[in-house]
């Protein structure tokens, strides 16, 4: 992965509806620091909220098996989002395919273009 196509991904990352707050700052943080003396503390804040932030197939069944889904999505959309997370493990999935997991999964993949 190019550095460009990093700077992409973290764009994509924190611009995505499911990426939390402190995922969100680390990744701005990261990309305002890049040519800085800042940029490699950055870089490993970045990659260490990526590794805490992304989550495995499970924890997303977990979640759209749960009350708070319903009460997030509603109960049809959450049915649905579970069912479709039970299908994706069943299909040998490891992680959760949200947009922002999907993104965190790129990050830790390419990380030592990171730091």
């Amino acid at each position: 992965m190019t550095q460009n196509e990093l700077i992409q991904t973290v764009k994509s990352l924190i611009s995505a509806h499911s990426c939390c707050q402190e995922l969100k700052l680390a990744g701005q943080k990261w990309l305002d620091s890049i040519g800085t003396p800042a940029e490699k503390a950055a870089a490993e804040a970045l990659l260490q909220e990526v590794k805490d932030d992304i989550c495995t197939i499970d924890q997303e069944i977990g979640f759209f098996d749960s009350p708070l889904a319903v009460q997030y999505f509603g109960e049809e959309k959450a049915k649905e989002l579970s069912l479709q997370a039970h299908k994706d493990k069943e299909a040998g999935a490891v992680w959760c395919n949200c947009d922002a997991c999907a993104m965190c999964k790129l990050i830790i993949d390419n990380a030592a273009q990171l730091v």
